[in-house]
C-alpha cells in the first residue's frame, strides 16, 4: 500500500493554487503548509508538493504518472477542466478507457512543471 507521494514543483505558490483546484475536484484539500512544502489529502496528507526552485520542467514522455481515484465520472471531468483552467495541460481528454481488467473513465493532465497525473473512476461491482 502506498502511503503518500511527493511531487517536485518549481513555484510552490503557483503549484499549490493549481493543486487546490485540481485535487479539490477529487475531494482533497490543503491540510499542511510549511516552508518549502504543502500537503493535500482527505484526512491526512497523501500528496506533498516540494519546492525545488532550480528544477527544469519534466519531460512529458518519461512514462511516469500518478493515478488518483475519482468518486464519479463527473469528478474525472471536473479534474481535467480544473487543470486546464489553472495552468495545466491536457495529456488525455476525459473519457472511457480500457484497463487490464475492465473499462473505466479517466483523464490525464500535466501540471505546470510537466508532472503527469490521471484521475480514474472504475465501475462499481454489481
Amino acid at each position: 500500500m502506498i502511503d503518500h507521494i511527493s511531487i517536485a514543483v518549481s513555484d510552490l505558490k503557483r503549484s499549490a493554487g493549481f493543486y487546490d483546484a485540481v485535487l479539490g475536484a477529487l475531494g482533497y484539500r490543503r491540510l499542511v503548509e510549511r516552508p518549502g512544502t504543502v500537503g493535500f489529502g482527505k484526512r491526512y496528507p497523501e500528496i506533498w508538493l516540494n519546492h525545488r526552485p532550480g528544477m527544469t520542467p519534466a519531460d512529458p514522455d518519461t512514462g511516469h504518472h500518478v493515478c488518483l481515484r475519482a468518486s464519479s465520472d463527473e469528478a474525472v471531468f471536473a479534474f481535467h477542466a480544473a487543470a486546464l483552467a489553472n495552468g495545466g495541460a491536457d495529456a488525455g481528454a476525459p473519457g472511457p478507457r480500457q484497463a487490464a481488467m475492465t473499462t473505466y473513465v479517466g483523464a490525464f493532465i500535466l501540471d505546470p512543471d510537466g508532472a503527469k497525473l490521471e484521475a480514474a473512476c472504475f465501475p462499481r461491482p454489481e
